[in-house]
């Protein structure tokens, strides 16, 4: 939708903001409006080194169709990653329309993910050394009780690995497409989904399901935190910040964001500029045409 088009908007710019190197953003058009296709144009030439390449991939008949519109973007966010890119890209980094990066990515990037696929983000756990040298609590003791991975199917089907989640993720397309990763994935999720209420959050649950064939790298904690399930007292450690619904709460994503990360306001604020812009021009060259036939 709208909302989260801007969204995606602001984490162009936070990217943009932090990360030295060129960035090319691969956007998949099958979800986008036509209205904010248009104001790409608009969007890149206010960033330096900005480029974006729409990408798009027609559903197989064969695979188990979404009909659910969140569900059917979170598919196609994890099942064809080997064949939405040109075969000369070597690695891709996904990161979530409504998350707000703070650190370079190219650390990512140029990252030793040690043969593995792909490399996800645990959910936060553990403890962690602060800039005094006290050792901090990750988790955030007051949604201990949604944390569903640990405990009952999830505990049992993990044995001891990490759930991860699916905000920020980075994939080696190389060994992507040399192990068939794609192609075990879409398998699984067949088998999984002839069971309608398997996969409830399909972008996440079908990667940590699979890990046992297909291990999963674990990127540092620092890449991924938001307030739901990590500690405040890790926040300054944080290089990227997702806005994750709190299932205490319901609290609306820009609520959020402006309580959250002080930076946000600013990058929406030029986002609305952008939008302001591009909305005039066509109206201006409607009024400039009336005009015309007028005269």
């Amino acid at each position: 939708g709208h909302l989260y088009e801007r969204l995606l908007a602001v984490m162009v710019m936070s990217v943009r903001n932090h990360t030295r190197c060129p960035l090319h953003f691969w956007l998949v058009s099958n979800f986008l409006s036509p209205q904010f296709t248009e104001l790409l144009p608009g969007l890149a030439s206010t960033m330096e080194g900005v480029t974006f390449d729409l990408v798009s991939f027609k559903w197989p008949s064969w695979l188990n169709y979404q009909q659910e519109k969140q569900r059917l973007i979170w598919a196609y966010k994890i099942l064809f990653l080997d064949v939405l890119f040109p075969m000369d890209i070597p690695r891709v980094i996904f990161v979530d329309s409504d998350l707000v990066v703070r650190a370079d990515l190219r650390e990512l990037w140029d990252l030793d993910m040690q043969g593995r696929a792909y490399g996800f983000t645990p959910f936060c756990h553990g403890t962690v050394e602060g800039p005094d040298g006290q050792m901090l609590q990750r988790k955030n003791s007051n949604t201990s009780g949604f944390r569903f991975w640990d405990a009952g199917y999830w505990k049992s089907h993990l044995r001891e690995k990490p759930y991860h989640i699916s905000a920020l993720f980075v994939v080696d397309l190389l060994e992507f497409r040399r192990q068939s990763v794609g192609d075990e994935l879409r398998a699984t999720y067949n088998q999984l989904t002839r069971d309608p209420s398997s996969l409830a959050n399909l972008d996440q649950d079908l990667p940590n399901y699979a890990q046992h064939s297909i291990p999963m790298f674990s990127l540092p904690q620092e890449w991924l935190w938001c307030e739901t399930w990590c500690s405040n007292v890790t926040k300054p450690l944080a290089k990227a910040v997702d806005l994750c619904q709190n299932p205490l709460t319901k609290e609306p994503k820009t609520t959020m964001a402006r309580r959250v990360i002080p930076e946000w306001n600013d990058y929406h604020l030029r986002v609305l500029a952008l939008q302001a812009a591009a909305e005039s021009t066509p109206r201006q060259s409607a009024k400039s045409q009336a005009h015309r036939q007028e005269l």
